[in-house]
């Protein structure tokens, strides 16, 4: 199993005095900007947050400054769809254990039709290695985990944007399986920015909040995500009845002045 210095990437570091436009996005973005270091757990770790909160802004720039293709792939995909700055990238160290990673993956869930399409256009000799069936010839969440059952493989080295997108709740559960035999059979690290209650369970793992001011570890009883769908599911009736009940009050309408 990974230790603390065996693991493939033990922190990442922002370097300010790198950073030529503090104005811009993304150091406006509260978590970003007030970064300083962060550790990896060895074997999972989770960023969550609300839209905009920079969860997949800091992922991505982890895995452009790891090797990584920006739009998704493996380190051997160069393809790009549209041209990107990457500045957060510039400005950040990756401090990296002393075993390195047999294969990774970046997968981005807005970007994986891309990389299907990339997939095919290399032709057989690469298809072979993600189950031998075009991806594109498969519903999004059979695409998803026939890429991590298929090319997924011990010591790698993975960062997943929002992998949830393309699951169903029982195929995030059968993503669980395969990162827990991943992490704790083959080795592997995975670091992954998620929405899903579901997916951010999984026991074995670090998780950080981002929030309006901060990047900060949080337990999963304590994440939003689990205490409002557990209060939903509870209380389904009474959200409902609260949400959608109660019509929205019309709008004023504007009122004429008569003509003297």
């Amino acid at each position: 199993m990974l230790g603390p210095f065996t693991r493939f990437l033990r922190s990442v570091e922002l370097r300010r005095e790198l950073i030529s436009e503090p104005s811009k996005h993304p150091f406006t973005v509260p978590a970003i900007r007030n970064l300083d270091t962060l550790e990896f757990h060895p074997q999972v770790t989770f960023f969550i947050g609300e839209n905009g909160s920079g969860k997949s802004t800091l992922l991505e720039a982890i895995a452009v400054a790891a090797g990584f293709n920006a739009e998704g792939g493996t380190k051997n995909f160069t393809f790009s769809t549209r041209t990107e700055e990457h500045p957060l990238r510039s400005a950040l160290r990756l401090v990296r254990g002393i075993n390195k990673p047999a294969t990774g993956f970046f997968l981005r869930a807005e970007s994986f039709f891309n990389v299907a399409t990339e997939i095919d256009r290399l032709g057989d000799g690469i298809l072979n290695s993600y189950g031998g069936k075009s991806l594109h010839e498969q519903s999004h969440g059979e695409a998803f985990m026939a890429l991590v059952n298929h090319r997924f493989g011990e010591h790698g080295l993975y960062l997943l944007d929002e992998p949830e997108a393309a699951l169903s709740p029982q195929r995030q559960l059968a993503l669980l399986v395969a990162i827990d035999r991943l992490a704790r059979q083959e080795d592997c690290q995975f670091i992954i920015a998620s929405h899903s209650p579901i997916v951010l369970a999984y026991p074995h793992a670090q998780l950080f909040s981002f929030s309006s001011d901060a990047i900060t570890p949080v337990r999963y009883e304590e994440t939003e995500h689990f205490m409002l769908t557990r209060d939903f599911l509870m209380n389904r009736e009474r959200y409902l009845a609260r949400l959608l009940e109660d019509p929205p009050p019309e709008p004023a309408r504007p009122t004429r002045r008569k003509k003297r």
